[in-house]
């Protein structure tokens, strides 16, 4: 167990070195939210009526997991650039635990994604966004979206480990990305088609939204947080498994 901590921090280390020497992918992965965001609240969310909410509060949950969505691709291709460039068969040689080198990778993915959350939050105060949710609700927020990051994130590994192409390592995370558009993230579900409706109500995106939402607005988040929960756990759980039956094929 030591040996394999000490091993995924160095190599931890080597990755966040990639991305100190790159930041414009954490800059490119908080852009497109940010100007989505602008988007809905400056030229649509006027018509859109979301009760006591103002658009910008309605909608910062949903910003935020298209964030982390934009985010995972970049986990991807870094993973399949590292597998083209040999780098895995190199780690085989040396006496390093083997898990080591994709943990490396899905920590870095979560610190890049915390960075541009933080900058997408910063913005969206700047916007107008205000919230009265205490300290517990805030580490319940980032709990959730650290969750939902590690089982992205997983999926993402997936998605390096088995591409024969660089776009296609980072393709996957389009329908991750539009998914929250056909949730609670930006209209109420009840405005919707009922196909359309059920669809939205019954995928992972709108439990978690409405768990964000409730918690920024200090209200009960009934029984959306456990399902939102099971998504994330679910996910989280599969991926991994997933992760590891690629991985021992593709490095044996």
């Amino acid at each position: 167990m030591t040996h394999f901590f000490g091993d995924t921090v160095v190599l931890t280390g080597r990755s966040l070195r990639h991305i100190l020497r790159s930041p414009d992918t954490i800059i490119t992965t908080a852009v497109t939210p940010v100007a989505i965001m602008m988007l809905f609240v400056f030229v649509f969310g006027g018509a859109i009526d979301t009760g006591s909410y103002s658009y910008v509060d309605y909608m910062l949950p949903g910003i935020l997991l298209i964030t982390i969505a934009s985010g995972i691709a970049y986990t991807a291709y870094r993973l399949f650039g590292d597998m083209q460039g040999g780098i895995f068969e190199r780690f085989q040689s040396m006496p390093i635990a083997r898990s080591s080198a994709l943990w490396a990778h899905v920590l870095t993915s979560l610190v890049a994604n915390v960075i541009s959350l933080v900058i997408v939050i910063g913005v969206a105060f700047a916007m107008g966004f205000r919230t009265g949710a205490g300290v517990l609700n805030w580490l319940a927020v980032a709990g959730i979206l650290i969750l939902f990051t590690l089982a992205l994130t997983w999926l993402a590994v997936i998605a390096g480990l088995s591409a024969k192409t660089v776009d296609g390592a980072s393709a996957f995370s389009y329908p991750l990305i539009f998914l929250p558009f056909i949730s609670s993230a930006f209209v109420p579900t009840d405005t919707m088609p009922a196909p359309v409706a059920w669809f939205a109500e019954n995928q992972p995106v709108t439990p978690i939204v409405n768990t964000i939402r409730a918690l920024f607005a200090q209200e009960p988040v009934g029984d959306d947080i456990w399902v939102a929960l099971a998504w994330c756990v679910g996910i989280l759980i599969a991926a991994y498994g997933v992760s590891m039956v690629v991985y021992r094929r593709r490095i044996r």
